[in-house]
């Protein structure tokens, strides 16, 4: 082959032996190790992968493998597909009678290709990439894509929700029916959070969504969930900010979580979202089928004068989690440091170990609010039932009733961007503003199903 090139990524004697058998990317390889058998196309690889790594998209299944080869291992090119990375050029044409929405990209990957070369997944958020990728998406809605950053989740810092908070407004106020946030699952509910305080009555559905399953996998999410976050951005009746994702591991519905009280329950299962200590808003199905499992719903509105961007923050804050045998100097480095609020995820009813009273009385006298979540997730933290919480009480600490640890620290950063007087924040610490404390749990709140059994959505509309 007079026009060969080597496969990218790949190095050390893994290479040469490539080279030497003539294998090249896209060559179609037959891999035989002893009795087992392995069939796929030779992909590029990132080049920080292990030099022994040989990576297979399978023919049967199209799921990527990794070989380990060794001089066991018998390599041999049974065919060729030349891979394209060209997208296909498809335009969307506007249609009127269509609402309008646009898809705010992030970084997650929702709506991406995957450069096998680097690792990377790469997001597809030119009109042409993803209808391309989505191309039901063209029938749903107006579809405008627009790139705010292309960061990992974990980077998305209080600055990053505060202009993703600007963002928004900015197409609330320029006539948009709704609006998606393409976002990485790991930090979303606590970017939803956020937005849940920092957006003020909403008049259109604020939408976050993610996908568990990269893009070049058969059991993608991210294709079905946006066409559910887009059916629901356009058409749901309710204003608020949401989480829609997988509400099953099979593509049957999608669940509708309040911001404020959703939380990333695995970390790799399709259905990884849970609500807490409530029940989920509602359901939209394979057939965009919206229902609503609560009566309390903030619908749609016409007008949008009264809608608010209230997107102060203060990044001053820690979150310290409560252990057996607890330093005090834990807390007593985040006053040092200079930290303006703490969030301590207590044991049982939001407690922590005698020996934190000294810290405790030490922010009291700063006058640095100390908030008080339990380690549980479902139930309030009551500092009013034990010696303990009434000591910590004594001592300044805030209770945070059944506000989620992230919710919480999410507040935290948004209250201290108004106020630090404590006893204002500690009155808007403990005012529910966007359900992120509820009145009671209702009987189901306490609840891991929400989706996981066959048949809990039928279970949901009978309760």
């Amino acid at each position: 082959m007079n026009d060969y090139t080597p496969p990218d990524g790949y190095r050390g004697a893994l290479l040469e032996r490539l080279v030497k058998e003539g294998l090249r990317t896209w060559s179609v390889v037959r891999a035989t190790k002893g009795n087992a058998v392995f069939e796929g196309i030779l992909l590029p690889r990132s080049a920080h992968t292990d030099d022994r790594i040989l990576n297979l998209k399978t023919q049967d299944t199209y799921y990527n493998i990794g070989i380990l080869i060794d001089d066991n291992v018998k390599l041999e090119e049974i065919g060729y597909r030349e891979g394209h990375y060209k997208v296909p050029d498809v335009e969307a044409e506007y249609k009127k009678e269509l609402p309008d929405v646009t898809l705010l990209g992030t970084g997650g990957t929702v709506a991406s290709r995957l450069d096998y070369r680097t690792g990377a997944v790469l997001p597809a958020f030119t009109p042409q990439e993803l209808f391309s990728a989505v191309p039901e998406l063209m029938d749903m809605v107006n579809l405008s894509p627009k790139i705010l950053y292309q960061i990992l989740s974990e980077n998305f810092t209080p600055e990053y929700w505060v202009q993703t908070a600007k963002a928004v407004a900015k197409e609330i106020e320029g006539g948009a029916d709704g609006v998606i946030i393409g976002h990485g699952t790991d930090t979303m509910g606590i970017s939803s959070a956020y937005l849940s305080f920092a957006l003020k009555n909403l008049p259109v559905p604020v939408v976050f969504v993610g996908s568990q399953r990269s893009s070049d996998r058969p059991s993608s999410d991210g294709p079905y969930n946006i066409m559910n976050a887009a059916s629901l951005a356009g058409y749901g009746d309710l204003a608020e900010v949401v989480v829609c994702m997988h509400g099953t591991t099979s593509d049957n519905y999608n669940l509708i979580h309040r911001g404020t009280r959703v939380r990333k329950m695995h970390s790799s299962r399709r259905d990884a979202f849970r609500t807490i200590s409530d029940i989920p808003l509602g359901k939209i199905d394979l057939d965009q089928n919206i229902t609503f499992f609560k009566n309390d719903v903030a619908p749609r509105q016409k007008g949008r004068e009264d809608f608010i961007l209230d997107a102060k923050y203060d990044d001053r804050v820690a979150m310290l989690y409560s252990h057996p045998g607890m330093h005090v100097d834990m807390l007593h480095g985040v006053l040092d440091k200079g930290y303006h609020g703490v969030i301590i995820i207590g044991t049982g009813l939001a407690h922590v170990g005698s020996n934190m009273y000294e810290p405790l009385e030490r922010a009291q006298e700063m006058e640095i609010p100390v908030v008080m979540v339990v380690q549980p997730m479902f139930g309030y933290a009551q500092l009013r039932v034990y010696e303990t919480g009434r000591e910590m009480l004594a001592r300044g600490a805030i209770e945070g009733g059944n506000m989620l640890p992230e919710t919480a620290f999410a507040k935290l950063i948004w209250t201290l961007g108004h106020t630090k007087e404590i006893e204002e924040v500690k009155k808007m610490m403990q005012t529910p503003y966007a359900h992120e404390i509820t009145q009671s749990e209702p009987n189901r709140g306490y609840s891991f199903f929400q989706g996981i059994e066959p048949g809990i959505d039928n279970f949901y509309e009978r309760m």
